[in-house]
């Protein structure tokens, strides 16, 4: 069983928090996702949308469940997936995987041992997984190798601000499974924003 095109068509924040224990699959390698972000199109300062023409144009052109990858920094590759079609469009941007498959594999290519740091980030997932510029604008069900699995059973989810950003900072449309340790950072102790959520679909 595999999620399918109609996952996506829905809101960013509804599928960011949607993927969290669903397993991404990248050819001989794949991960548990734990870690998730929401982008919103409109309203949304922190989004690509907001100041590139690009990001807005690439909404228009592509259907849902395209990957947008870009260049962080100079540095390193992330993972996005184009939501579009719900109440509002935007992009999801994957920030750690708990991996399960093709482990020695992401050792070669992160150059270490440790497990806890082959995926637990958004450069660290993608080049755990060899995800690199050529899949930017790839229509994800159409690429050989690649699929999403749903989750397998209920899943408690952390909601949290949306780590690195200065601007919309009152989002809080970052999603993590509770108590994993593959995520980029922890959820931060905060009485006030102690919100959890229990996903069973």
């Amino acid at each position: 069983m595999q999620l399918q095109r109609t996952f996506f068509q829905a809101d960013p924040v509804t599928c960011a928090e949607g993927l969290i224990g669903c397993e991404l699959v990248w050819g001989e390698t794949a991960g548990r996702i734990v870690e998730t972000e929401a982008y919103a199109e409109h309203g949304d300062q922190a989004s690509h949308t907001f100041m590139r023409r690009g990001a807005r144009e690439f909404i228009e052109q592509h259907l849902p469940g395209t990957l947008y990858v870009y260049l962080n920094y100079g540095m390193h590759w992330l993972l996005n997936f184009l939501c579009k079609g719900g109440s509002s469009n935007g992009f999801v941007l994957v920030r750690a995987l708990e991996p399960t498959a093709g482990l020695e594999l992401m050792a070669k290519r992160r150059q270490t041992s440790v497990r806890g740091n082959f995926c637990s980030g958004p450069g660290k997932l993608t080049q755990a997984l060899s995800i690199r510029r050529e899949a930017h604008g790839k229509d994800f069900f159409q690429i050989k190798g690649a699929s999403l699995r749903p989750r397998e059973k209920a899943i408690q989810v952390e909601i949290d601000q949306r780590v690195g950003i200065t601007k919309s900072v009152h989002l809080d449309w970052r999603f993590l499974a509770f108590g994993s340790s593959y995520v980029s950072v922890p959820k931060a102790l905060k009485p006030e924003k102690g919100k959890t959520r229990l996903r069973a679909d």
